[in-house]
């Protein structure tokens, strides 16, 4: 997924605090790296995945919900995250959370919550409990 910034935003001081966020919390990597001439940068959740970070002369607006979907394996993971990103926003207030009550449906239940830091797109945090329904 390509998101787009207002030329200008993609400095090295934005760039540090992106990496900081986003690799001491969910465990990305992050690089820089020349696309069609234009200094990018791109995080990497996993070694399938990227998400490259351009300036642009339009950039992406998501003034809603837009979203990502980060599946975890487990509750367990959703709550370990849900709290590293609650301590993160104790020390940078540009950290925006949105807990949501489990969504229970016959044989799945899904337990979530959305974290968005300075990228123009909420992240779902979610993981599934799959259940023998009645």
């Amino acid at each position: 997924m390509e998101l787009t910034f207002a030329r200008g935003t993609l400095t090295d001081q934005f760039r540090e605090e992106v990496d900081a966020f986003y690799g001491s919390v969910l465990g990305w990597s992050a690089t820089d790296t020349d696309v069609v001439g234009q200094r990018c940068h791109i995080l990497l959740p996993d070694p399938d995945q990227f998400i490259l970070l351009a300036e642009s002369s339009k950039p992406m607006s998501s003034p809603g919900f837009d979203h990502l979907g980060l599946l975890q394996d487990s509750r367990a993971e959703v709550d370990d995250l849900l709290e590293a990103c609650k301590r993160y926003k104790d020390k940078d207030d540009r950290v925006q959370i949105q807990e949501y009550e489990d969504l229970v449906y016959p044989g799945l239940t899904v337990h979530a919550f959305y974290v968005k830091y300075l990228l123009p797109i909420y992240f779902d945090v979610q993981s599934m409990e799959r259940t023998e329904s009645d």
